[in-house]
C-alpha cells in the first residue's frame, strides 16, 4: 500500500485516480505529476514501485503545497478576512454563504437544518 504525506492511496485504483485522494490534488494536478515522474497513468497503486512511490513523493514535496500544510494555509486565510473585518470574512463568521449566492431560500448546507418556528395556540 503507498502512502504519501500521511495518506493511505486506495491499491486497486489507478494511481492517476488514487493521487486525488489527496487533499489539493485533482485530476490535471496528477497528470501533471505523472508525466513529470514518467509513470504510466493506468498502473494500479499496488503494482508501482518503491522508487516510483518516492519519485512521486519527491515531486509533491519540491512543488506542491498538500494535506496539513494545504489546509492550514487556507484556514489561516480565512482567519485573516474574519479578522480585517471584510465582508467575506463577515459571511464566513456568521455561516453564510460567501460567495453571493442567495439565503431567502437554500443555502441549507452553510446555515444548517432548519429552525422551525413554534405555533402559539389561541386562548379562548
Amino acid at each position: 500500500m503507498a502512502r504519501i504525506t500521511g495518506v493511505d492511496l486506495p491499491k486497486n485504483k489507478r494511481i492517476e485516480i488514487a493521487l486525488t485522494y489527496l487533499y489539493g490534488i485533482g485530476n490535471t494536478t496528477s497528470k501533471k505529476i505523472l508525466s513529470e515522474a514518467e509513470i504510466d497513468p493506468n498502473t494500479r497503486t499496488q503494482n508501482l514501485t518503491e522508487a516510483q512511490i518516492a519519485k512521486i513523493r519527491k515531486i509533491l514535496d519540491k512543488d506542491y503545497k498538500v494535506e496539513g500544510d494545504l489546509r492550514k494555509e487556507v484556514s489561516m486565510d480565512i482567519k485573516r478576512l474574519m479578522d480585517i473585518g471584510t465582508y467575506r470574512g463577515l459571511r464566513h463568521r456568521k455561516g453564510l454563504p460567501v460567495r453571493g449566492q442567495r439565503t431567502h431560500t437554500n443555502a441549507r448546507t452553510r446555515k444548517g437544518p432548519r429552525k422551525t418556528v413554534s405555533v402559539r395556540k389561541k386562548e379562548v
